[in-house]
């Protein structure tokens, strides 16, 4: 399997979903007229007023935003990390990078993806079948994860699940040539299989006949 890691990738797939922040307004602000009646502590908090006037509204969304980057920034050195040590062929020590970037980004596709390769590289075919299987649900639209999990399940030992993906990695890239080959070497396995359970052997029974006829 030709391995691909991606050094540079769109920027689409650089950007995380950012929570909405929700300010809660039952926070236990104390009310900054503290010499007022009893009555007047008692009122409700208003809470555009507050915020509004001690700032608090602008000072969460720039933290928030400030330590985003930071996880960004971070969880991008890890990817680059990982990268390196694959192209080296040490996949253990760059699966250790990605998962730790996975842990800061965990909605970057890119990363399971490159993940699952690893993996298959390393003999883990289920564990690369999730990994694949998560970078198809966080982007549906990319052909290479889908090729990922093709070639994900066609190790799993599931060559018509493998057959759809490569289908839907066309779908999106036509032209793709590793789809195309992928495609047909999992309709080989296909086909490999339906002519063993035409003859009503097992696949062991028919490997050891074709042993003793050589």
């Amino acid at each position: 399997m030709k391995m691909t890691w991606k050094n540079s990738v769109n920027d689409s797939k650089n950007k995380t979903r950012k929570r909405p922040i929700s300010l809660n307004p039952n926070l236990p602000f104390e009310d900054v007229n503290s010499g007022s009646d009893a009555n007047s502590a008692a009122e409700p908090l208003n809470e555009g007023k507050f915020l509004g006037n001690d700032g608090l509204s602008d000072k969460k969304p720039t933290i928030s935003d400030e330590e985003a980057e930071e996880r960004r920034n971070l969880a991008g050195e890890f990817e680059a990390q990982g990268n390196k040590l694959a192209e080296e062929g040490k996949y253990r020590e760059a699966l250790g990078k990605w998962e730790a970037a996975i842990i800061l980004l965990p909605e970057k596709a890119v990363l399971h993806e490159q993940k699952a390769q690893v993996l298959l590289e390393l003999g883990e075919a289920w564990n690369a079948l999730k990994a694949a299987t998560r970078a198809t649900e966080l982007d549906p639209r990319w052909s290479e994860a889908w090729i990922t999990l093709g070639r994900a399940q066609l190790n799993f030992g599931e060559p018509d699940y493998a057959i759809e993906s490569f289908d839907k990695a066309l779908a999106i890239k036509p032209d793709s040539v590793e789809a195309k080959d992928d495609r047909k070497a999992a309709s080989h396995l296909v086909k490999k299989r339906k002519q063993l359970h035409s003859t009503g052997l097992s696949s062991d029974e028919r490997r050891f006949l074709v042993g003793d006829e050589g």
